[in-house]
């Protein structure tokens, strides 16, 4: 489904907004490697909002998602100290890990073995 124009405006105010609050709280630098928010999406009734996490250079993402949803509670209030005077109401936050890089790292990797694999004559043939 389409995203709407509001939803769009809401995610990247959030996505913005979180982006502060993450290297104010000191959540982008976590177990020595970086945090990043990917992206906000924001269902249509503007209720919840799906906070897309990407990791870089960190060993278990898992804790590290368990330890940003263990400050959720820190994380929001200071969203709504930001954003109150632009949402009438806060949406519910939820942490997502964004593996859309390891996805691109594997698929890079088969394509690679297949190119590696596949033999490698100059001619072809054309019958």
């Amino acid at each position: 489904m389409e995203e709407g124009k509001r939803q769009k405006q809401v995610a990247g105010l959030l996505n913005e907004e979180l982006n502060a609050i993450f290297q104010k709280l000191g959540l982008s630098m976590i177990d020595g490697g970086m945090v990043s928010i990917s992206s906000v999406k924001i269902t249509p009734d503007l209720f919840q909002a799906r906070i897309y996490l990407s990791f870089f250079q960190i060993k278990d993402p898992k804790a590290t998602l368990k330890k940003i949803e263990e400050r959720e509670w820190e994380i929001k209030k200071e969203l709504v100290a930001r954003v109150k005077s632009q949402l009438r109401s806060m949406p519910q936050l939820t942490f997502y890990i964004d593996d859309t890089l390891d996805y691109v790292f594997k698929m890079e990797e088969l394509f690679k073995k297949i190119n590696e694999e596949r033999p490698s004559s100059g001619e072809e043939s054309s019958e």
